[in-house]
């Protein structure tokens, strides 16, 4: 699948919000919302105009789109995905999204960001239920156990960077194993909290 390649920083200021999309930098005085809490590109801090319905879910999708890193085509695919089953339709497309694996592991600690845990599945660093899994979209179950594979250290910089944010209660992790298991599915109060899910319902749903 293609991947955006270029500076990050300025979805957040799109977004007017932190993103987490470059890992502890983003915890610093450098991030860019910190720096320049306005829009980019020669018009970001002109006057802003009164924004419409559609524009409100426009916005609210391209965010959650960007925290979780996907092009539009697989996105509007999770969300056709959580349309055909039972429940919620936002709840379910946040399931899917949260239970990718490059979002466990980024939940586990073992990647700084999302993009790096990304990086990380896709160089073979994991097993998943004893079978290596080289696939960021894949989808973890209740019952799956997770485990890093040798490596050379690149998870104790990660993890000691990332003990801003705490593993979910959906998830456990033994530090010293570097192994984890997911215990449940995701709960709305344990996925993110920055995501408007009944917008992005709305928006595909005109």
């Amino acid at each position: 699948m293609a991947n955006y390649s270029g500076p990050v920083c300025r979805f957040c200021r799109r977004e007017g919000a932190k993103l987490y999309l470059k890992g502890e930098r983003c915890y610093t005085p450098k991030c860019a919302i910190e720096r320049r809490a306005f829009a980019p590109g020669m018009h970001g801090q002109a006057r802003k105009r009164k924004t419409s319905d559609y524009g409100i879910q426009l916005r609210a999708k391209q965010k959650a789109r960007r925290i979780y890193g996907l092009l539009e085509k697989q996105f509007r695919n999770y969300f056709d995905k959580a349309t055909n089953e039972p429940g919620v339709t936002g709840l379910n497309l946040l399931r899917h999204l949260e239970t990718r694996l490059d979002n466990v592991v980024y939940r586990l600690g073992l990647g700084a960001s999302r993009k790096q845990a990304r990086q990380l599945v896709t160089h073979r660093h994991f097993e998943v239920n004893g079978k290596l899994v080289n696939v960021p979209s894949y989808q973890v179950k209740p019952g799956d156990e997770l485990k890093v594979r040798p490596s050379n250290g690149v998870f104790d910089v990660a993890l000691d960077a990332s003990k801003v944010r705490p593993v979910p209660s959906w998830l456990s992790f033994n530090t010293d194993e570097k192994s984890a298991k997911v215990l449940a599915r995701p709960d709305r109060h344990e996925m993110e909290s920055g995501v408007e899910e009944q917008l992005i319902v709305e928006f595909y749903s005109r």
